[in-house]
Formats: structure tokens, sequence, C-alpha cells
């Protein structure tokens, strides 16, 4: 009896071994990406130990990622090995990394994929990667940008993008999986995307084809300074991981930040962090193990709205904190992210399935790009598809809906049904024929300069608009703007309608410089926002650069990426009654409001029931709704 006990206890017991010794997080995982540069250095045990010792003692990491390759930089079997080692001991998962650069510093200059010493060299990285891990990823590279004699000749005929995107995917299956999975039949080799996503075909990245190559695929949510030249808005760090996630079948392992933005304020890399978690990634990627060891804190960290009721509070992160049985002093932007991170897992737990409106965004298709961005940011939940959404009360369709060549009929089809479509004036003026079987309406490129939107509020600044030509009582305007329209002499429409069917088409004017969507009056954003949620079970009331997220479980977050406070409503249906925060267990009470346009302007709208807060500069809440 007792041998036969032993016998069942002895595989318990190596599974319980094999378990890491900390389990650091609840909802997610939390990892490191170390470069080759810094691998390379773990051959030294004194900089390994110390290293590790400054990131662990602020940050609680459940994996790490040990790059092999970066700029002709291919780390030995030795040291991939002891730094394996070292951090399995620890009771960290660690799986592998490659970059696909030649060297960064010149432009990220790339591999070229015609040239046969170059595939070469790519599929001997592979290889030794797969020697050494079971898993690794490819970080942003794995494109090409090379315009070499060999790409030029290689080319031929076809466009750049056509070219990049056939080579990318012979590429990804003959020089990066295929001899991966020779060498080691149990590796899983994942592709990471950065942030760019609508410019992805002109390199090479194929997200049509490339999540169905690699066993899974990671995403970029890095948005740094928003007036940077890729145009980065907040927004976009949720946004990429849910459509990563659609477009992937479900395999999207994660969202990957880095420490871009954090010197406009502490508050910008924690807002990249949250929206990562809060997008229900099953990973927070930290790039990179460098910049966590010397990022140091700093008092500019530290915005002028922080005041110790914000939702991150700069001022206890450097404060001393016990760990255990000592005491840490945390010196380096680890901590930032360590705090950030235990108080979305918090939260996380607690929210079901994010949903959206819906916008069908064709793989391939240009025009109107990262829109939806832009469009989060103005309080309307995205959640974008690369197939025509199905069942839906409202479609959104941007220029890039142009990209397929039935999408007229998919409309039609919407309509006829009894159900809502928005477009935009740049899907407008790219079919405009095509969209003349539903209303004849035009957008041929004439502008109008506008600040006044009558009953809807006024803009403190002037917005370049197109103008949507119709003919009259063929289609009406519902949000009409002008410079003045209270008393002048031109009025142009912003939301435009026009019944088919038993649905209802609307055109949604987009500003020349989409950054002035935030410049339209809170009047005017409720009104769009209002007529495109009909999906869902809320929308927002209130300015611009407040974004909202709901779940299925009933459970939304509001956030105010502005400098101030605001003051904002949530608006739903007559069951609509109340609102608990998630974190703090307060209610706030719906009730209805009166109508404040009388019943002329609003004869077809249910009754709104609205439950009212405030949000504080750069935070968030969370509430349970019922």
């Amino acid at each position: 009896m007792k041998k036969l006990l032993i016998s069942l206890l002895v595989p318990l017991l190596v599974a319980v071994a094999a378990i890491p010794a900390r389990a650091g997080h609840k909802n997610f995982k939390v990892s490191v990406y170390v470069r080759a540069y810094e691998v390379e250095k773990m051959k030294d045990s004194q900089w390994l130990e110390s290293s590790w010792k400054t990131i662990s003692s602020q940050l609680d990491v459940d994996k790490i990622y040990l790059e092999t390759h970066r700029d002709l930089l291919i780390v030995d079997d030795a040291t991939l090995e002891k730094a394996k080692k070292f951090f399995q001991k620890q009771g960290i998962e660690v799986a592998g990394g490659i970059t696909y650069t030649i060297n960064e510093s010149n432009d990220f200059e790339t591999f070229s994929y015609s040239d046969p010493a170059d595939r070469a060299k790519v599929k001997e990285i592979a290889e030794h990667t797969a020697r050494h891990f079971d898993e690794f990823l490819l970080d942003d590279f794995f494109f090409t940008s090379s315009k070499k004699d060999v790409e030029i000749a290689a080319k031929g005929e076809k466009s750049w993008t056509q070219y990049r995107l056939e080579l990318m995917n012979e590429a990804g299956r003959n020089l990066v999986v295929g001899p991966a999975k020779a060498v080691n039949p149990k590796v899983k080799v994942i592709i990471k995307y950065p942030n760019w996503y609508d410019h992805f075909q002109g390199l090479g990245f194929n997200l049509e084809w490339g999540p169905q190559i690699f066993d899974g695929v990671w995403t970029g949510t890095e948005t740094r300074d928003p007036a940077g030249n890729q145009h980065l808005q907040n927004y976009l760090s949720y946004n990429i991981m849910r459509y990563f996630e659609n477009i992937s079948g479900g395999r999207n392992g994660g969202g990957w930040v880095d420490s871009g933005g954090i010197y406009n304020s502490m508050d910008r890399y924690a807002e990249q962090l949250f929206l990562t978690a809060i997008a229900k990634g099953r990973d927070v990627m930290l790039f990179d193990y460098s910049q966590l060891l010397s990022v140091a804190l700093n008092p500019r960290f530290r915005a002028p709205w922080q005041d110790g009721t914000t939702s991150w509070n700069y001022d206890e992160m450097t404060a001393p904190f016990a760990k255990g049985k000592e005491t840490v002093t945390p010196t380096t932007m680890a901590r930032i992210a360590d705090v950030v991170l235990r108080q979305a897992d918090e939260l996380v737990g607690q929210l079901g399935n994010p949903v959206g409106i819906q916008s069908y965004k064709v793989f391939h298709a240009t025009g109107e790009e990262f829109l939806q961005n832009y469009l989060g940011m103005i309080g309307l939940p995205m959640d974008m598809y690369s197939t025509f959404p199905e069942g839906r009360k409202m479609v959104l369709l941007t220029r890039q809906a142009a990209g397929d060549p039935d999408i007229v009929d998919k409309i039609q089809k919407q309509l006829m049904d009894g159900n809502f479509v928005a477009i935009t004036t740049g899907l407008l003026n790219a079919i405009p024929d095509k969209l003349a079987q539903i209303c004849e309406l035009r957008c041929d490129g004439y502008k109008a300069l506008v600040n006044d939107f009558g009953r809807y509020g006024q803009s403190e600044k002037d917005i370049l608009i197109p103008q949507i030509q119709y003919l009259t009582n063929d289609s009406w305007e519902v949000i009409s703007a002008g410079r003045p329209l209270t008393g002048g002499v031109s009025g142009y429409p912003i939301l435009h309608r026009a019944l088919y069917s038993k649905g209802t088409l609307y055109v949604l004017a987009i500003p020349d410089d989409f950054g002035n969507l935030y410049d339209y009056p809170a009047g005017v954003l409720n009104e769009i926002r209002r007529t495109l949620s009909k999906d869902l079970d809320l929308y927002l009331e209130g300015p611009s650069k407040v974004s909202v997220f709901l779940y299925d479980n009933k459970t939304v977050i509001v956030e105010n990426f502005n400098d101030t406070p605001v003051e904002v409503k949530l608006v739903g249906g007559e069951g609509f009654a109340k609102l608990t925060d998630l974190e703090n267990g307060e209610e706030i009470a719906a009730a209805q409001e009166q109508n404040p346009f009388g019943a002329f302007f609003r004869s077809r709208q249910a009754p709104a029931v609205k439950a009212a807060f405030t949000l504080k500069p750069h935070s968030y809440r969370a509430f349970r709704y019922q």
C-alpha cells in the first residue's frame, strides 16, 4: 500500500515541481523581451544576476523572451543555454525571439529576401533559435524595405505591394517556419506585428495569410506620442488588439509596449499598458530588458494634473514598498509597469468579452488610414473585422471598404433587412457611382470651412470638411454646419441620412485632418454616438478624447485622455437603472431626461436614461450596469 501511495505521489510531486515558483498574475501574463545585445551580456554571471535583481525586485515577471539575433549579432549556444537555465531556475517561463534586421540604425535595414546569401542567413537564424526554444517570436521587422537591384529584377511588372506580399509569404513558410519545425517539430513560431497595420501590405506584412502561416500573432500596442509622424492615437493600444484577435481566429497572444511616450508623462506609458490589458490580452509584453534597467524614475514623469486622486499615482509608485521581508526603493520604470499591471489585473477578471461598433476593413485596402482610432477617441467603441459583419443593426464602413468589389450588394442587403449602414465621406468619394444605386450622393472634392453646428454647438476652431452633395428631399441632413450656420449663408452636412427599403444609410463627414474630430462640439459627438450605437446597450455623452470600452457581461470602462477633468454621461434605454463602480462599489443612479431639442427633432428616439459622473484627467472608471 505504501509503495502504491508513493508511486501515485511521485508524478504529482514532479508536476508540482514543474509549476513556476510564483504565479505573478491572475488574468494575463507579464513578459519581458530581451534583445540580443543584452542576452549577449548574460555570459557575464555578475551582470546577469545584478540586472535581474534590479528588475525583479520592482516587477513580477511571468515569462521572458531571449532574442537570438538582431543586426547580424547571433548569440552563441552556450550563452543562450546559460541564460535560459538561469531564468528557469527563477520559476520564469522562457521562450526565444528573433529580430530580422541587418542594421536598425540605418532606417531599420532589413534582409533582402530575394538575395540567396540573405535567404541562407535568415534560414540559419531560424534553425539556430529552434534548437534552443520550443517557442519563439519574430519582432517587428519580418518585412522587407529593400529595393536593391535583385529586388527590382525579381519584382518585374508587379507592384511593390504585390511583390512583397508574395515574397514574404514564401519566406515565412520556407525560410522560417519550415526550417524551424524541421529542426524542432515541437516549436511554435509566432509573428509579432507592429502598430502601423494600415500600411503593412506595402512592406510585405500579410494580415490575410500571415496568421495562417505562423502559429500565432502578437500585437504592437505602443502608441507613445500621438503627435508623432505615425499618428498613433491613444485608442490604438486597444483597437489593434481587438482587430488582430478577430483576424487571427482568437490566436492573438498578447500586446507589446515600450517606454516610448513616458517622457510625455507617466500616464502616457500607463495608458498603453492598461489598454492592452483591458483589450483582454493574454499577455502583456514589456520591451525591453534594457529599458526596464536604464529608464530611471524621473520627476518629470509626474504630470501637473496628478493630485493623488487620478487613476495612477506617480508619488505612490516612487515610494519605498515592502516585498516579502524586504523594503524596496523603486529606481526604474519597471516599478511603474508593475503597479499599473497589478491594478489592471484586478479589474480584467471582472470584464466579459469586448463588444463594439463593427467596422469592415478589407485586407490590404488603403484610404482613411487609422481612422477608427480617431473615432475611438471620440467615444465610439470600435470593433474591426476583415469580413463584412453579419447580424448587426449597424455597420460602419470607411474608404477601405471600397476594396471589396461587392460592397454595394452587401450594403443593399443590410438595408433591405431593415438595418443601418454608416459610411464615411471617404467611401462616398471612392465609389459614388456604385452608391448611387442606393442614393444619389456626391463628394466631388469641394470643401467647406465650418465652426457653427447650430443647436449642436460651436467649435473653437475652424474645421475643413468635405461637402456632401445631395438631391433635396431625396435625403436629409441630421447635423449641419456653417461659418456661421446660425445667421449665416450656407450650411453643409456633418451627418446625413438616406432611406432605402426598410433601412437607413448614414454618411459621416470626416474632416481633412482627422484630429479635427476632437474639435466637434459635444452636441455633435453625442448625436453621432447615438446614431452609430444601435447594437450597444450604452453610449457616451460628453466631450472628445473620452473612450468607452463595453463588454458582453454588462460591464463598461470609460477613460478620459484629456489633461483636465470632464463631465460625462452614459446613456441607455428604459431598463438602464444604475452604475456600480467595479473598484470601489459606489453606485450612480440613472434617470430619464427630457429631450433638449423637443419632440419634433427626436420623435423617433426611444426614451434616454442617463447616469452622470466626473472623470479625472488621464483616469478611468469601470462599472457594472443594470
